[in-house]
């Protein structure tokens, strides 16, 4: 990924909110010789940053090639469309364009299949549990949902549906383009053009600019 030194995340503890923010990623792998694959997948990362779990739909043919395959996921945490009409300085040099504003987490990892059910149930309750967790915080009704309010009987079969992956995490690239080459005053109207727009994506672009 192509990160200029001002756009660069290096302290550890912001890349990990970043993912955590995020939640989900698209798991890119060589799925042939002339082919990618790419899913979609919720994952649970470690404090470290060294392993993340997640799991597939046994439907899925791209966990099948995957096993000790280099694999990238890319972790999209916010993005939004900047006009250049937000920028005050374009009434003294109009020389401007649109860009794009955005936060990403690339993660250069190895993956391992991992088809046991005692793996898979624990990747499943961890992203239930984190998730929920989070739901409530933000809204605390209804009540959590436990996976131990689904019948026995039922989420066993749905655990047989699913294969989990954990990835090695060998290499961590974490990007905050935010309007870092615009003068403050720029910046100030980035945000207030991002918040008129009413949109709950670009409220979060908004709040990133003002960490």
């Amino acid at each position: 990924m192509y990160v200029p030194g001002p756009n660069a995340v290096d302290d550890p503890t912001v890349v990990l909110e970043l993912l955590r923010s995020a939640g989900v990623g698209h798991l890119v792998s060589g799925g042939s010789a002339d082919a990618l694959e790419s899913t979609v997948l919720p994952f649970v990362v470690d404090d470290e940053m060294t392993t993340m779990r997640a799991h597939f739909a046994r439907a899925n043919p791209h966990w099948r090639t995957l096993d000790g395959a280099g694999a990238l996921m890319i972790v999209p945490v916010v993005d939004a469309y900047v006009s250049p009409s937000w920028y005050p300085s374009k009434h003294e040099d109009p020389r401007v364009v649109p860009t794009w504003n955005y936060e990403v987490v690339h993660l250069h990892a190895t993956a391992h299949v991992r088809d046991d059910p005692a793996f898979v149930e624990a990747v499943v309750r961890a992203l239930t549990d984190l998730n929920e967790t989070h739901r409530v915080q933000d809204a605390p009704t209804p009540a959590a949902w436990s996976v131990d309010d689904a019948p026995a009987a039922f989420f066993a079969r749905q655990l047989r549906a699913i294969v989990g992956v954990e990835l090695t995490i060998d290499r961590v690239e974490a990007k905050r383009k935010l309007s870092q080459n615009r003068s403050e005053q720029d910046q100030a109207g980035v945000v207030y053009g991002l918040r008129s727009s009413g949109d709950p994506r670009r409220d979060a672009v908004a709040d990133a600019m003002e960490l």
